[in-house]
């Protein structure tokens, strides 16, 4: 016990402290540094606890505990010496430094008869060379047997390979002759397989594929193994009964004892192909159906209008008018420009209104899909009368309500409407017949009568098929069975193009307009028809019409460009004897003759400019190359490379956003970028020039580019002006050019599949916007 106190005691000791004179940033130097060599200390051996622990294969681990003894003793040092900067325990100290020293003597005699062992622990290299020695001899022990095992699976595989190919496999030998193929091709082809084996495959693809055998079959085998493999070729195959087809063959080379084989996988491609001629048509018919539709809107539109005794129109989800037919204005009294944005409610009496029925019949009509009522209605002029009305739900394909409509009439002309409604039908400029739900006519005008050759008593009772073979009877099973709801929920109005049969047997086009009619006996089905026979001449007129004119357009660009090249040369010539009399004859002369030869040189250089322009404008768009994905990035730094010195002498500044990339021709977008850079920094404002592009997608599938500048602006009135060839808007005293900058921009844009135009204001800049459609999704 008393040995203890003499060893934690101070013995009369000062601390170390004293040494530093208690100088506070000498005292801290020293305390903080001891104890960070303390705990780096410390955790040394928490390391090497932790790699003997995991890694107990480890040779001599015994030595990583001899270390941790070590290191752990020369921290405990530090520690003291952190201690004995305030108390003076130097016994102890000492104690501990005495362990030091025994722990590190014994490590280092351990460590030196430890070296000869080390040594001679193999290397990586060393271990890696034995085992490669191992593996190679295993290796040639097994080789003969692999090879062996390795054939025979490798056949069976390629056998059940073959048979299991969706596709017809055919292997043929370089004479052309067939040694193989699968369960697949003897179906394609309608030949048994040993029908076909050491036959020649022309017997089933006459022409295309010998003749590629001759192609790759006869090369050496690596010309032949270098052969590009699963090119589609497109060829016709033969069967069995002589019926052709159209296949589709992929090559492949394989190499073997006898030499080379050609394995063909044939894909029989009559699906394909039809959709391709399909689609081919609707192509061609693409612009005909949208003129079509442009037509149909209007007929509907005329259709309704025509319709005088029943008020049509159409609301939002919150009741304002959206549409109005000349039956509404005559029973309202309102015109469509005074009614179109007004809430429906204004038709209701007041008293209706203050207990909130408008919205009523709006929210039971939303949820059950129609309502149907009588009830009093106010006309503009403040009368009131009684009124027969029904409120469809108009939804779309989703389900979502998009709005309501009001069919009405005034039931103060109910004993008329009989009277006026045949004479509203024998008034039609159209063939007009009334349908019931069971296919049969019951009421047509007397323009069917002229358009099918009937008399009237021969048709009414009769089928609807009789003079309309297809196509309208399937839509009253659609239209006429359903209920009265169902029936009137229809659009009205579409345009349906089907084929009419006269009396006389002989068919035309007709077009045919369906309007559902709700009545005491049910729903009947008026068919407004009309024979659209000069129509369809006149759209195959137009289209021969557009085919001239694109033939025409091309040789117009061709002569543009033939006209303004050959130009070139005579007016070079007379330019340069001008500039030649203007240098050798100014001042000789007197000052009209000088002023005459300036006129001249000006009207040269003006007119080669010209020239040069024009020549610009023909080439430009028709130049087109292999569409291929540009980063819009590199086409405006190549734009901002080209006109550098604009840049630089008119002190612009050019900025920019995240520009995207898409498949379009590069040369021509660093073109309509650098023109339209170069109109900002050209026709600029008195501070200095500052151009923005950037570019967004828009809800369509194209890219929206914009040229945004603070210059001098454009008027509205010229917006359109601006893009045509040599329209300018400024004199040749303020700015340079011919006017032709823009139009260049239009003719590319536009034969990228675009769209070019302008916002601006006056003395507050301009925004030029271009749109490139989006391809393969770029």
């Amino acid at each position: 016990m008393e040995f203890l106190k003499w060893l934690v005691g101070s013995s009369g000791f000062m601390p170390h402290g004293y040494c530093y004179r208690w100088v506070p940033g000498l005292v801290w130097l020293h305390g903080i540094s001891d104890s960070l060599i303390f705990l780096a200390y410390m955790s040394i051996p928490v390391t090497l606890i932790y790699i003997v622990r995991r890694r107990k294969d480890l040779p001599f681990n015994w030595m990583f505990l001899c270390f941790g003894v070590f290191i752990v003793a020369c921290g405990l040092t530090h520690a003291m010496e952190v201690w004995n900067l305030w108390h003076a325990m130097y016994w102890l100290a000492g104690l501990i430094k005495a362990v030091t020293a025994a722990a590190s003597v014994a490590t280092a005699v351990l460590l030196v008869r430890l070296v000869p062992q080390a040594v001679g622990i193999p290397s990586a290299a060393d271990l890696l060379a034995a085992n490669l020695r191992l593996i190679g001899q295993e290796a040639a022990l097994s080789a003969s047997e692999g090879r062996v095992r390795g054939l025979l699976e490798a056949e069976a595989k390629y056998s059940a390979l073959l048979e299991a190919a969706p596709d017809a496999m055919v292997v043929v030998n370089q004479a052309g002759e067939i040694v193989l193929l699968n369960l697949q091709a003897e179906k394609q082809f309608g030949y048994y397989r040993d029908e076909l084996l050491g036959q020649q495959v022309t017997n089933i693809i006459p022409e295309g594929f010998a003749e590629r055998l001759i192609a790759d079959g006869t090369r050496t085998a690596a010309e032949a193994l270098s052969q590009q493999i699963g090119t589609g070729i497109e060829i016709s195959g033969r069967r069995k009964d002589g019926s052709a087809f159209p296949i589709e063959i992929m090559l492949s080379p394989l190499e073997n004892a006898e030499g080379i084989l050609v394995t063909a996988a044939i894909r029989d491609i009559s699906v394909r192909k039809a959709a391709e001629e399909h689609l081919a048509q609707m192509e061609g018919g693409r612009r005909l159906v949208e003129e079509s539709l442009r037509e149909s809107e209007e007929r509907y539109r005329m259709l309704l209008d025509g319709v005088q005794q029943y008020a049509i129109f159409a609301m939002d989800p919150h009741g304002q008018i959206v549409s109005w037919n000349a039956g509404a204005e005559r029973t309202k009294g309102y015109k469509a420009e005074e009614i179109i944005g007004h809430n429906f409610s204004c038709f209701f009496p007041l008293e209706d209104i203050e207990r909130g029925r408008p919205l009523e019949i709006l929210r039971l009509t939303a949820a059950s899909g129609r309502h149907e009522e009588q009830g009093v209605r106010v006309r503009k002029d403040g009368s009131r009368f009684l009124a027969s009305i029904i409120f469809t739900a108009l939804r779309d394909s989703a389900g979502n309500l998009r709005g309501f409509s009001e069919f009405s009439h005034d039931l103060s002309e109910s004993k008329e409407s009989g009277a006026k409604y045949r004479g509203l039908l024998e008034a039609a400029p159209d063939a007009m017949v009334v349908v019931d739900q069971a296919g049969e006519i019951v009421l047509l005008n007397l323009r069917a009568e002229k358009q099918f050759g009937y008399y009237r008593d021969e048709l009414v009772g009769q089928q609807v098929r009789n003079i309309i073979p297809e196509g309208f009877a399937e839509r009253l099973i659609a239209d006429g069975t359903r209920t009265a709801a169902e029936a009137l929920l229809q659009q009205i109005g579409t345009g349906i193009e089907l084929s009419g049969r006269r009396k006389n047997g002989s068919e035309f086009p007709i077009e045919i307009m369906l309007s559902p009619l709700e009545n005491a006996k049910g729903i009947l089905v008026t068919a407004a028809i009309r024979d659209i026979t000069e129509r369809k001449k006149s759209e195959m007129h137009l289209l021969k019409t557009a085919e001239e004119l694109k033939r025409s357009n091309d040789q117009l660009e061709q002569f543009a460009y033939v006209a303004s090249h050959d130009l070139q040369e005579p007016l070079r010539m007379v330019a340069s004897y001008t500039q030649l009399l203007a240098r050798r004859y100014q001042g000789r002369l007197d000052s009209d003759a000088d002023e005459f030869i300036a006129y001249a040189v000006d009207g040269c250089n003006r007119m080669q400019g010209l020239i040069r322009d024009l020549l610009a404008y023909s080439r430009s768009g028709t130049e087109s190359k292999l569409l291929r994905e540009v980063s819009g990035e590199t086409a405006l730094n190549e734009a901002l490379a080209n006109l550098h010195v604009s840049i630089e002498e008119s002190g612009a500044t050019v900025t920019h956003d995240l520009l995207p990339a898409l498949t379009t021709d590069d040369t021509q977008l660093v073109q309509v970028l650098q023109n339209l850079i170069g109109n900002a920094i050209k026709y600029r404002g008195a501070a200095a020039p500052h151009v923005h592009v950037s570019a967004k997608k828009n809800g369509g599938k194209e890219w929206i580019f914009s040229v945004q500048d603070n210059g001098m602006g454009i008027a509205p009135q010229y917006f359109e002006r601006i893009f045509i060839i040599f329209q300018r808007l400024h004199g040749r005293q303020e700015f340079n050019g011919t006017g032709i900058g823009l139009a260049i921009c239009k003719k590319i844009v536009e034969r990228m599949g675009g769209r070019i135009w302008v916002e601006s204001q006056l003395e507050k800049g301009s925004t030029f916007y271009f749109s490139l459609p989006e391809r393969n999704g770029r």
